[in-house]
């Protein structure tokens, strides 16, 4: 996301959260946000997905991934992002014991695997492949304003 739709969605300014990065540089690693170049700035511009390079605002914004969305909220000092970050926190929690299951899972499939006969194995091996190859549902990231 870029700096500028993050600014929106955390109810700060732009150059607040840019100066925030800045301040905590040490936070945001390259997997976690980035600059764009300028050629990519006019990328942008030429794809309309940003009308013009004056709606950047006269610099290069910052892009930032899942994770950098989740430390900005969480050096950024708006009311609104004490209380996406808490969200963050929350819904890892959600996550966390969601996919404990799935653990739990393959040990009572990994004793019961053990306790039949050879004769089961293509069945088990069968229930393995379904099981890794199923999707699992991706996380969203983001909040959706509330309208106001």
């Amino acid at each position: 996301m870029l700096d500028r739709d993050l600014a929106a969605l955390y109810q700060v300014r732009a150059i607040a959260l840019r100066q925030q990065v800045k301040r905590n540089r040490e936070r945001f690693p390259v997997d976690f946000m980035f600059q764009i170049t300028e050629k990519e700035a006019d990328i942008l511009v030429s794809q309309s997905v940003i009308p013009s390079l004056k709606h950047l605002g006269g610099w290069l914004p910052y892009v930032f991934t899942q994770e950098g969305v989740a430390m900005l909220s969480s050096v950024l000092q708006s009311p609104r992002a004490v209380a996406v970050n808490i969200e963050i926190m929350r819904t890892f929690v959600r996550i966390r014991e969601k996919t404990a299951g799935y653990h739990e899972l393959a040990g009572r499939l990994d004793r019961l695997e053990s306790r039949c006969e050879v004769r089961f194995g293509i069945v088990f091996q069968t229930i393995r492949r379904l099981i890794d190859s199923s999707p699992r549902p991706s996380p969203r990231v983001g909040f959706k304003p509330e309208p106001g």
